[in-house]
C-alpha cells in the first residue's frame, strides 16, 4: 500500500526541508549540515525491502534535484546504502534507539564520504578543503546526535497514525 512509503518519503522531507533552512542561516558563518545517513536509517531499519527503498530512492531524487551534484549521485549513494542497511539489520536490535543513532551516525559518514570523493574527484584538492570538509562532518554528526531521537520517534509515530504496522512491515522481504 503507498502508506508504507509515503509517509516515509514525506516526513523525511519535511528534515531535509528544515536542515535546508537551517543550511541557508549557516551559510555566512561558513558551516554546512549533512544529514543525509538519517534520511536513510528508518526505512533501512524498520520498513520492507521495497517500501523502505521506494521511499529512500524518492528522497534521493529530490536531494538530487536541488543540490549541485550530477543528476543521480545521491540517487546510487543512498540506494546502495539503503540496500546495505537493510541486509545487516536482521543482526541488530533496529527497533532500539540508540542503535538507530548508531546507524545514523555510521550511514552519515559513508554517505559523506561518498560524495566527498566523488564531488571532490582528483586529487590535487587542498588539505584546508577537507579540513574543512571534517569539521562541517563534525557539526553534522552533533547535529544528528541531537535531532536522531525526535525524528525516529516522528517517522514512527506517523506511520503508526497511518494505520501501518511496524511489526509486520519489518518481518517483511519484500
Amino acid at each position: 500500500m503507498y502508506r508504507r512509503w509515503l509517509i516515509p518519503f514525506a516526513t523525511t522531507l519535511l528534515l531535509w526541508s528544515l536542515v535546508g533552512q537551517l543550511n541557508h542561516y549557516l551559510a555566512p558563518y561558513g558551516a554546512y549540515l549533512f544529514v543525509s545517513g538519517l534520511l536513510v536509517t528508518f526505512a533501512a531499519l524498520r520498513l520492507s525491502l521495497r517500501n523502505g527503498l521506494a521511499a529512500t530512492l524518492l528522497t534521493a531524487l529530490a536531494v538530487d534535484a536541488l543540490e549541485p551534484v550530477p543528476f543521480g549521485t545521491h540517487f546510487v549513494l543512498f540506494g546502495l546504502m539503503h540496500v546495505v542497511l537493510f541486509h545487516l539489520r536482521t543482526r541488530f536490535p533496529r527497533e532500539e534507539l540508540i542503535f538507530g543513532v548508531v546507524v545514523a551516525l555510521l550511514a552519515n559518514l559513508g554517505l559523506f564520504l561518498g560524495l566527498s570523493f566523488v564531488t571532490l574527484g582528483d586529487p590535487p584538492a587542498s588539505g584546508a578543503a577537507w579540513l574543512r570538509l571534517f569539521a562541517d562532518l563534525g557539526w553534522s554528526q552533533l547535529f544528528i546526535v541531537a535531532v536522531a531521537p525526535w525524528f525516529l520517534a516522528l517517522q514512527q509515530r506517523a506511520l503508526e497514525l497511518g494505520r501501518v504496522d511496524l511489526a509486520d512491515e519489518s518481518r517483511r522481504f519484500f
